[in-house]
Formats: structure tokens, sequence, C-alpha cells
């Protein structure tokens, strides 16, 4: 780990190997802003009217990767993450730590670690009543990908007529949500979602059991994995996966149960990231199968 100069800000702390590397912002956030293979492109997404920016009176998306409270309401859900963070070395990584809020009285930490893989990440999402009252949320981490990617769903193992007597599967829609927007691709084993920077808004919610979804951007391959809960409330219609797209980036966003947050308590949500290079050209199914599976071993 080194501190390094980035988009503007003086304040960041590097973290590197031989395959990957990461830059957390320290002037703001907690936000991850850079992720990519070593001396590579960054996979994530970068504002750049808004990079170097600090101290901002309206919440800025800079881009990369943040902590939010769900569900989304107005103005809780967009609290300023605007000033600078504190940090602190862990084993294998850092910890970073934003004062608490001043309308949720919720303390956002994230703790960064470089797993047992070279190109191995894990990110543990904390949220921390500093307040006198309780309140009911969940963790939400939000991931803004970089422009011209393309998002990939695994969707459950299909189960013949005559032994599936009901639903399995759980989606939300949103009011702007519009399946005839040439960006999807629903298939009969993943779901494609194509980030374009010519088309806007468009977004879905998943109650998301595989574990995995995966984003292709030119020759990388970015995995993100989470887990799924069974027998908890999770927000917006019962989801634990949202992916939203607009003309800037495309999000992968995962979300943990709703939990009653009592003054004093925590609550945490786990992420593993991986990045590959990757060569082929991700088009069809049979693509996913060939080329990412076998990386998921």
């Amino acid at each position: 780990m080194e501190k390094v100069a980035y988009g503007g800000w003086k304040n960041n702390i590097k973290m590197a190997n031989s395959k990957i590397e990461l830059i957390v912002t320290m002037d703001v956030g907690p936000r991850i802003i850079r992720f990519g293979r070593r001396g590579g492109k960054n996979v994530f997404a970068e504002m750049k009217e808004q990079m170097g920016g600090v101290g901002e009176q309206e919440w800025m998306i800079r881009g990369g990767h943040r902590l939010w409270l769900a569900p989304e309401v107005k103005p809780m859900t967009y609290e300023l993450d605007n000033d600078p963070v504190q940090a602190e070395e862990i084993e294998g990584g850092v910890r970073v730590i934003q004062e608490k809020g001043k309308l949720s009285s919720v303390q956002k930490i994230m703790e960064i670690t470089f797993g047992e893989e070279e190109n191995d990440v894990k990110i543990v999402h904390i949220l921390k009543n500093e307040g006198e009252k309780a309140i009911e949320c969940a963790p939400w981490a939000l991931t803004a990908m970089a422009k011209k990617g393309m998002l990939v769903i695994p969707l459950p193992e299909k189960i013949p007529h005559t032994k599936c007597l009901t639903h399995n599967q759980e989606w939300s829609i949103w009011a702007y949500t519009d399946f005839s927007d040439s960006r999807w691709t629903f298939g009969s084993r993943y779901i494609f979602f194509r980030q374009d920077p010519k088309k806007g808004p468009n977004k879905l919610g998943i109650a998301h059991k595989m574990g995995w979804v995966a984003y292709v951007c030119g020759d990388d391959l970015f995995i993100k994995r989470f887990e799924w809960q069974e027998g908890k409330k999770y927000p917006d219609g019962g989801v634990n996966l949202e992916t939203f797209s607009n003309q800037d980036f495309l999000e992968i966003e995962s979300l943990g149960p709703i939990v009653v947050l009592k003054p004093g308590m925590k609550v945490q949500h786990v992420e593993k990231w991986q990045l590959f290079a990757i060569k082929k050209r991700i088009k069809t199914e049979k693509d996913v199968d060939k080329y990412i599976l076998p990386l998921l071993k």
C-alpha cells in the first residue's frame, strides 16, 4: 500500500500486487475509485467533471464503488460523502471509515483486503448506528462500471413444467424499466445487459441466488460474488441484485437483508471481486459457458 495522488485528489491509498491494483479515495468517501489490472485501464466509471472535488453541498456520483443505505429515499440515501475519511491498516488491507451521517447517524465503513488469489479482493461493507434511535435499513454496495461493457447475469436452472407448480424467481421492475430496449438480451440461462453511451436510464432487480455476476469490458472480465440469505427480507420487493444503466455507466448493485439497526449495532455485507484478462469476445450463452464458467471454479 502507498499514498498517491489520483484524479485530482491528493490523498488516496493505492493497493497493488503483481496482477491487480485499486485506489481508495481519502479526501472523500468511502469510495474505491479505481480497480484494474496492474498498469491497465480502470474498469470502473469515472465522472471526469466530478473527479478531484471536495466539500460539495450536493451528492456526487463520481464513479467507482460506494456504500449506501437501502431502500432508496431522499434525502437519506443521498447523504453527502464529500468530506475526508479516516483509514487504518488491517491485515491484508485497509479499513476506511466515514464520520457518522448528519441525517442518518449511520457510519459507513469499508474493509478492503486482497484475498488468497492474486486477482481476488474482498470488500466488507459495514453500517454502524451511531445515533440514539433504531433505523430500518439494508447495506447497499454499488459499483459503477466503465462504458461499453456488458453485464452477464446467470439464471437458475430450468425445472420441467410438471415439477414446477409455482414461481421460483422474483424480479422487481421500475416505472422506467423498458424491456424493448436493445441493451437487453434475455436468454435461456443468462441475461445480458449492455452499457450504451447513447441510451438513458433502465433498471432491473432480481432475487439473485446464483452467487455471481460478470461484466465484460474490452479485454477485462470483472466478476462480483455475493450471497443470498434464504428467509431474510430484502429491499425493493425482495431483491439482492439491481442493475441500472444510463449514458455514463452501468451499475452492479448488491444488497443485504433489511435489518433494524439499533443504537451501537453494526451490520455487514460482503462482496468478493476478481479481475481477469479475457481475449475472447463474449456474445452468446455458449461463450459464457466456455470462457467465463471455468474461471469461477
